[in-house]
């Protein structure tokens, strides 16, 4: 990758074991904003698996997965906060 002038954005891992981004990655500005972004890319689904249920789905079919993941997808856009009246995690779709 560095002999085609690109920079790896990927998490450095900081927990003691090696990590595949070394300290050339690390010091750079974009670096920090690539994380940022990241960061807000991956929190709706982490919402989605925690609170939405999408991590142990009881459906089968690509259909029926994909209309609740755009459901609770539509969910957790529907708000700015994090709080409020969301779908519970225990709440049941059903499908005819």
């Amino acid at each position: 990758m560095r002999a085609l002038n690109v920079t790896p954005h990927i998490a450095q891992n900081i927990s003691g074991r090696s990590s595949a981004v070394d300290g050339r990655t690390t010091p750079h500005a974009g670096y920090a904003v690539s994380q940022r972004k990241r960061k807000r890319i991956e929190e709706p689904f982490g919402w989605g698996k925690t609170i939405g249920g999408l991590a142990r789905p009881m459906l089968r079919g690509v259909e029926k997965l994909g209309f609740t993941f755009t459901l609770m997808m539509a969910d957790y856009n529907r708000s700015p906060s994090m709080s409020g009246n969301r779908i519970s995690r225990n709440a049941s779709i059903t499908f005819n």
